[in-house]
């Protein structure tokens, strides 16, 4: 039986980011500090930690299945005409990588969230909310009025997350990323 993935798109004309500041200046105070791959490095060394960051916060994700081997995600996430490394939110405990939310602006004129993702020991503390908040305002400094994204149907947690956000349902569509 295939599944009825839920598709979501939040209007980011419309977007109050005031709403959520408290979340990310909670997160600073926290320790926390949020950065880009573009601001790191876009290094071969950099690649690869976020591929593996990828690939363990996706253990999790209903329906996910086999992860891509790395030389797939390179090829298939990395050296795509979507890809930019500004676009591609970091969160940092101690200096250690702990979170990642990758959005791509699609030539169809919207922006994608393509991951975000927080090892299990951080999360119900706000950062991937915080996360998103920085994709949101990587894709409005693009001027793109949407940003898509879709989920497993039993991704509860991503799905309210999104939610709280203001995503509203989207219409189905050929899902290209």
């Amino acid at each position: 039986m295939a599944v009825e993935w839920v598709r979501l798109k939040l209007d980011l004309d419309a977007f109050d980011d005031a709403r959520f500041e408290p979340c990310l200046r909670s997160c600073r105070q926290g320790g926390i500090e949020f950065t880009t791959m573009a601001a790191v490095g876009d290094t071969a060394e950099h690649r690869r930690a976020l591929y593996d960051l990828n690939k363990t916060c996706s253990a999790d994700i209903p329906g996910r299945g086999v992860f891509y081997t790395f030389d797939e995600y390179v090829a298939q996430r990395i050296e795509t005409p979507t890809y930019d490394p500004h676009g591609v939110v970091l969160a940092l405990e101690g200096g250690s990588w702990i979170g990642m939310a990758t959005t791509s602006i699609r030539p169809e004129g919207h922006a994608f969230s393509e991951m975000t993702g927080l090892l299990a020991g951080h999360r119900g503390k706000g950062i991937s909310l915080a996360m998103k908040l920085l994709a949101i305002g990587f894709a409005r400094s693009h001027g793109v009025h949407w940003l898509r994204t879709f989920h497993h149907p039993d991704n509860a947690a991503a799905i309210g997350m999104n939610r709280r956000l203001g995503f509203v349902d989207d219409e189905p569509r050929a899902t290209t990323t």
